[in-house]
């Protein structure tokens, strides 16, 4: 898709990542995570003094089209600078499958020199980030139930060796 840029994301753009992430997941995760549950999480992880933190913690990156934020990724390092953890990666449902994710992960990757593994979970039944994760190369390598704010998850942990 033409016109899109991505760049790193910076405090005035706080209120369109949370809402990205609050449509994002509302579409992603419809039948799969009960709302309530999907709200409690997205006021405490999208709160202004957590994007706060993942600015100046994590690489976050945003992409924009005509100067709208349209999706993000945000990569949390591990303690070894050879692994990151690939925290978010979520767009607008219109913007999928337009490679937009494809360059947003790209991009990212390049922020980690030493990189050899980016690590992801994704929820079982979250079949459009699935597809995604194993056509850009990810394996899976554990699952487990886990237990999301009184709500159990199957979690799916993939990871891409580079």
């Amino acid at each position: 898709m033409k016109n899109v840029t991505i760049r790193s994301m910076k405090n005035e753009d706080i209120q369109s990542v949370q809402h990205v992430a609050k449509t994002s997941w509302n579409t992603t995760y419809k039948g799969i995570i009960p709302t309530e549950i999907q709200e409690n999480f997205i006021n405490m992880a999208y709160s202004n003094e957590m994007l706060e933190k993942r600015l100046v913690n994590t690489v976050f990156l945003v992409a924009e089209v005509e100067g709208e934020i349209i999706g993000f990724i945000n990569f949390t390092p591990l303690k070894s600078d050879a692994k990151v953890e690939l925290a978010a990666i979520y767009l607008y449902k219109d913007y999928q499958g337009k490679g937009i994710g494809t360059s947003l992960l790209n991009e990212g990757i390049t922020f980690f020199p030493n990189l050899k593994k980016v690590y992801v979970n994704v929820e079982k039944d979250n079949e459009v980030g699935l597809a995604f994760y194993k056509a850009k190369g990810f394996i899976i390598e554990t699952e487990y139930d886990d237990l999301f704010d009184g709500h159990i998850l199957k979690t799916i942990r993939l990871a891409l060796n580079l």
